[in-house]
């Protein structure tokens, strides 16, 4: 958000913040929020980059379409195991998955279609 923008929402009364100080999230598990998002993400962007429909991967993974859409949105239903095996089931090595949860979350979100 622009400097400008945010004084302006400020000197009408409103509160300016982050999704995690909205939701009261501590650093641990704002950061474990991050890295399920940034997992979420890659493995949507992967997937579609090797044209591999979302059922095609539920067999990869021995699950059902329904669970690979529920894990490119991050449901809170899904674990991050889960991400990490698709990932791996979509060739991304252990490295890239490393990247992908280390980087930060203006970094992944650049990064996300890259992939």
């Amino acid at each position: 958000m622009k400097a400008s923008k945010k004084r302006k929402l400020e000197s009408k009364g409103w509160k300016v913040g982050s999704a995690a100080e909205f939701l009261e999230l501590s650093d641990a598990e704002e950061v474990l929020v991050n890295m399920k998002l940034a997992l979420a993400n890659s493995v949507k962007s992967l997937r579609q980059k090797k044209k591999i429909t979302q059922l095609d991967l539920a067999k990869r993974i021995g699950s059902s379409q329904s669970r690979v859409a529920k894990m490119e949105v991050a449901d809170h239903s899904v674990s991050m195991e889960l991400l990490v095996r698709s990932l791996v089931s979509l060739g991304a090595s252990r490295t890239q998955i490393g990247r992908i949860v280390g980087a930060r979350a203006a970094e992944q979100k650049k990064s996300a279609g890259k992939m």
